[in-house]
């Protein structure tokens, strides 16, 4: 058998997309949020010193955020002082009122396990092993820091936390605290039946009982958590005029670059090559981070004007209605990719007269029944009439998921079970049984 290899040669195009460096920047600075954004040209800034950066306006063409009744917000009447920790409040308190005793000792101790919740993350048995106190002595030390503010603070789980909260209250229901210490799990899975067995109560006043222990905090703690990121800086503005919806750019919120051509043309005297070489990259960075900096604000901005043409019923309807829009859509309108859309979307805010708005709620998945006039039904508009139809319910008699279908059903809104399950878990709307009411 004669075997023969043959030789030749071809000549194949093909085109691809190398992702380089300053590529992926690019795409990562279209992630960026608008506070992400300042902090990334800060830092560029200082690693170019022919970078001069000017601090953004924030006040410019930016109007307050207004109530639910019109009126404008104050904001920092909306930020917590939260200027002091947890832990340094919990330190203050104990040096103002416990004396310099080994007691106190153990009360700073165990005031180093304490989380940003307020719960205590050491056992007391651990505790007594690493610090050689008695048990009895850990646990006055406990006492001593549940005695602090804020109610609850020291708890070493939720049930312990409730019932120091109810402790301090004088006007928590008689009951509360002995069925929190003696019946939390039957409270938690509402075997109600049970528990007025045992106190011989009525369903009524565990109903009651169940309502004060929803006003109190599972997270004493928190209330001393940072603010960072309270204020939202928004990267598109929406004005009504004359029935005309006007979009802009607030570009005011970005630091401006400026080039140091001064500094530059300085350096450039000493005609040292690699002097040379370097102004010539730091040039090159410069010119990159502009560019890349206008291109994110184009690009936010085109996403906008598409998603206004699409919702401008939200924006003229005080009902705020989102019709079906999905990713793809507009990234085939505008001839971009439909991850860029995703990048221009999560984490950017709209800003309107009637609050701000992140651009990704404006998406919403169209389901396979249509309203009467034969529009697509949004995710969004059947989740408002799943919970329309939850809040008008008897709450002594409860909707169950398979009769919240069949009145959507008769709404043509053809939906399985189990995706009003789905949706009624978006909401944190409860199970009927756990909505049940014995008022």
């Amino acid at each position: 058998m004669k075997f023969e290899q043959s030789f030749s040669q071809k000549q194949k195009q093909t085109q691809k997309l190398a992702m380089t460096q300053k590529l992926q920047q690019s795409i990562q600075v279209l992630q960026f949020s608008m506070d992400e954004l300042v902090e990334f040209v800060e830092t560029e800034a200082l690693a170019n010193p022919l970078i001069e950066i000017s601090e953004p306006n924030y006040t410019l063409n930016y109007s307050k955020p207004r109530s639910s009744s019109g009126k404008e917000m104050e904001y920092l009447s909306q930020i917590p002082d939260n200027t002091v920790s947890l832990f340094e409040y919990l330190i203050d308190q104990i040096h103002l009122n416990y004396r310099d005793t080994y007691l106190r000792t153990l009360v700073l101790f165990l005031v180093e396990y304490i989380d940003l919740n307020g719960y205590l993350k050491i056992s007391l048995e651990e505790a007594s092993e690493t610090t050689g106190a008695t048990m009895v002595q850990m646990l006055d030390a406990l006492t001593l820091i549940q005695q602090l503010d804020p109610a609850g603070v020291g708890a070493r789980d939720l049930r312990e936390s409730l019932m120091l909260q109810t402790e301090r209250d004088d006007f928590a229901p008689v009951l509360t605290y002995i069925i929190l210490e003696e019946t939390f799990e039957e409270l938690v899975q509402r075997k109600w039946d049970l528990i007025a067995k045992r106190f011989n109560i009525t369903l009524h006043e565990i109903q009651q009982v169940f309502d004060y222990i929803q006003t109190l905090t599972p997270t004493p703690g928190a209330v001393f958590g940072s603010t960072e990121g309270l204020y939202i800086i928004p990267d598109l503005t929406v004005r009504i005029s004359e029935g005309q919806i006007h979009l802009t750019s607030n570009r005011q919120g970005v630091p401006e670059i400026k080039f140091q051509h001064h500094y530059f043309e300085q350096m450039a005297q000493a005609k040292d090559p690699e002097v040379l070489k370097y102004l010539k990259e730091k040039q090159q960075d410069f010119e990159w981070l502009e560019k890349t900096i206008q291109q994110r604000g184009d690009t936010i901005l085109r996403v906008g004007e598409a998603i206004i043409r699409h919702q401008q019923d939200f924006f003229f309807d005080k009902a705020r209605p989102i019709k079906p829009l999905i990713l793809k859509e507009v990234a085939e309108e505008l001839g971009i990719h439909e991850s860029t859309v995703s990048r221009a979307v999560n984490g950017k805010y709209l800003e309107t007269d009637f609050g701000v708005f992140e651009l990704k709620t404006f998406f919403s998945q169209k389901i396979a029944s249509r309203t009467e006039d034969g529009e697509d039904l949004s995710t969004d508009s059947v989740k408002k009439r799943l919970k329309e139809l939850v809040d008008q319910e008897d709450k002594r008699k409860p909707l169950s998921d398979q009769k919240l279908v069949e009145l959507l059903k008769k709404e043509a809104i053809d939906i399985s079970r189990r995706t009003v399950a789905k949706y009624r878990d978006a909401l944190k709307i409860p199970s009927s049984s756990k909505r049940k009411r014995f008022d």
